[in-house]
């Protein structure tokens, strides 16, 4: 076997777990199982993750990174606010379409996490990361389309991890037809309802205060 940094081969096996999970289901998969896929002996696995804890926390990290790079790739600001987000909505959505069971994996490591006693703060943790990345991806497109957003953005972020979250599963169980198309369109209507751009504001650099910005969240 071909030594390799310590990070790299992280990676290796956080692939290859992903490729056992996906196939076999969590509670299936097991240490042994993860290094036969990897092609690596057991003491290299003990040497790169000293729990399962971190495993799944690595492994969550890794899907959420394979969709998270497409969708900043679409979300280059367009001509609208409400074209740069249905653009970033279909690259997530052609995502699932290609790797369902990456995104079915995330909610059996959820179940896994929430099920099993000292494992719940990862559960946590996988759904804050949801809403952090959601934070990000609007602050960047903020900056560069001066928007004008009507609700705090903590609380518009976690909303859209919500709401992705539930239409993912909804397309995995439902599968994907000309609803599953409108359905992106109205959650893109109600995000646009809830961020103007910036050549729709009242003054550049100005910001609408959020108690004045319509009652569309709970």
């Amino acid at each position: 076997m071909s030594r390799m940094p310590l990070a790299e081969r992280r990676r290796q096996l956080t692939e290859a777990a992903i490729r056992a999970m996906t196939r076999d289901g969590v509670p299936r998969t097991t240490t042994r199982s993860i290094a036969a896929e990897a092609g690596v002996s057991l003491s290299v696995f003990h040497y790169c993750f000293d729990s399962k804890q971190a495993l799944l926390e690595s492994v969550i990290t890794a899907i959420t990174d394979h969709y998270v790079g497409t969708v900043k790739k679409a979300l280059r600001p367009r001509a609208t606010f409400r074209e740069t987000m249905r653009a970033g909505f279909e690259a997530y959505w052609e995502h699932v379409r290609t790797h369902p069971g990456e995104h079915m994996l995330t909610y059996e490591l959820t179940q896994h996490a929430l099920r099993t006693p000292g494992f719940e703060p990862l559960a946590r943790r996988q759904h804050e990361r949801y809403a952090e990345i959601y934070q990000e991806l609007i602050e960047e497109l903020d900056a560069s389309m001066m928007l004008d957003i009507l609700v705090p953005v903590p609380v518009l972020a976690r909303y859209l991890a919500s709401v992705t979250d539930g239409l993912t599963l909804n397309i995995l169980v439902l599968g994907h037809d000309e609803e599953s198309a409108a359905l992106l369109d109205l959650v893109t209507d109600q995000v646009a309802a809830l961020v103007r751009d910036g050549s729709c504001a009242p003054a550049a650099g100005t910001r609408r205060p959020p108690e004045a910005g319509p009652d569309l969240l709970p």
